[in-house]
């Protein structure tokens, strides 16, 4: 079954999966694809940041990042207002960085997913 015959409401399972992942991370903290489809044991960077440009409107998508920290492009100022909300660790942008827009701070921000929730598979 493709994509294009689910019903509306329904999400394929690896999309579910992610998206449960993104529901799981703490406010303030931050996992990056590759972070999220190694937690899942599926999938790479790539499937998950397609699951979450496709469905991942209802989750917290700003705690989903590039490994680099740079917000994602189009929605800066969004993820920007949310990670200051949480107090998500940031980065200065350097002068040179197009728009002065901040990163987040990887070391400080990055989740690992040690507090896994129970009835996690």
């Amino acid at each position: 079954m493709s994509e294009e015959s689910l019903p509306a409401d329904a999400l394929p399972e690896y999309a579910e999966r992610v998206l449960e992942v993104a529901e799981l991370i703490p406010a303030g903290r931050v996992m990056t694809y590759g972070d999220v489809a190694e937690w899942l044991e599926e999938g790479g960077p790539r499937q998950v940041g397609r699951v979450m440009s496709l469905y991942g409107g209802a989750v917290p998508w700003w705690r989903v990042v590039r490994a680099d920290g740079v917000l994602l492009p189009g929605r800066e100022l969004d993820a920007l207002g949310h990670y200051r909300a949480e107090g998500t660790p940031l980065r200065q942008a350097n002068r040179a960085a197009e728009g002065h827009v901040p990163r987040v701070d990887m070391r400080r921000a990055r989740w690992d997913g040690d507090e896994r929730a129970v009835g996690h598979t």
